[in-house]
Formats: structure tokens, C-alpha cells, sequence
């Protein structure tokens, strides 16, 4: 996972990088995912919940979870949380409608990489936000 990763800060090439994308909302979803794909990314699932995105990461094992922080069921910053705890985990991205402002220290504080707002979303932005 190390090398696929190492390349995402290589704006130009995705190819091989595995995505989950986490969102109640199914239009989001599939903007999402066809703009990430249409930048090399490889989308490997979506989930609409938490729980669901955990079992989506046991089972298909991502190397980034574009997480939204308002799910149905629990926040995404506990999904975050849960997991950024193994350090073989994948590395999340958060995004919302909402500004980063709004949720003052519970981005840096759940162990996410960072936030990306969904206006701005961007094969380029997600690849900025873990080459740091």
C-alpha cells in the first residue's frame, strides 16, 4: 500500500490508487465517483453509512476512504477515528457541504489526513492533502 500511496503525490498519476467513497447521499456518490475516476483513480466501493464503511474497508481494503462527516448512523469523525487506529489502515479524507471552519478541531483531532469540501473535490486536492 506504502508505494501506491507514495505515488499520490504525484498529481499526474492515480493509476492503481484504490478509493471507498462514504455518502448517504447517491448523487454525491456517483459525481464522486466519476470524477475520480475520470483522474485515474480506482473506485473499489461506496458505502451510504458508517457501518458500512467499515465493513467496506475490511473487505476491500482502500487505500483512501473519502468519508463524509454527516452519516445517518455515526459521525464520520468516529468512523475516522475507528479507522486511523491500525496503522495499516487507509488514509481518510473528510468532506461536507459545510465549511472546515464549522467543525473547529474534530477534523485534526479523529486521525483524518484532512477535509476537502465537496464543491472542491479533485483527484489534484486529494492528492495535495496526503502528499503533506
Amino acid at each position: 500500500m506504502a508505494n501506491r500511496i507514495g505515488r499520490i503525490g504525484d498529481l499526474g498519476d492515480h493509476t492503481g490508487v484504490r478509493v471507498l467513497i462514504v455518502d448517504d447521499h447517491p448523487s454525491f456518490r456517483a459525481s464522486a465517483r466519476g470524477l475520480l475516476e475520470a483522474e485515474g483513480y480506482e473506485v473499489v466501493g461506496e458505502a451510504a453509512d458508517g457501518a458500512g464503511a467499515l465493513e467496506a474497508v475490511e473487505e476491500l481494503h482502500p487505500d483512501i476512504v473519502l468519508l463524509d462527516v454527516q452519516l445517518p448512523d455515526v459521525d464520520g469523525f468516529e468512523v475516522a477515528s475507528r479507522l486511523t487506529t491500525n496503522e495499516d489502515g487507509p488514509q481518510v479524507v473528510l468532506t461536507s457541504s459545510r465549511d472546515s471552519a464549522d467543525y473547529g478541531s474534530c477534523i485534526d483531532d479523529c486521525g483524518a489526513r484532512g477535509f476537502v469540501p465537496k464543491g472542491e473535490l479533485s483527484g489534484a486536492a486529494l492528492a495535495l492533502l496526503l502528499a503533506l
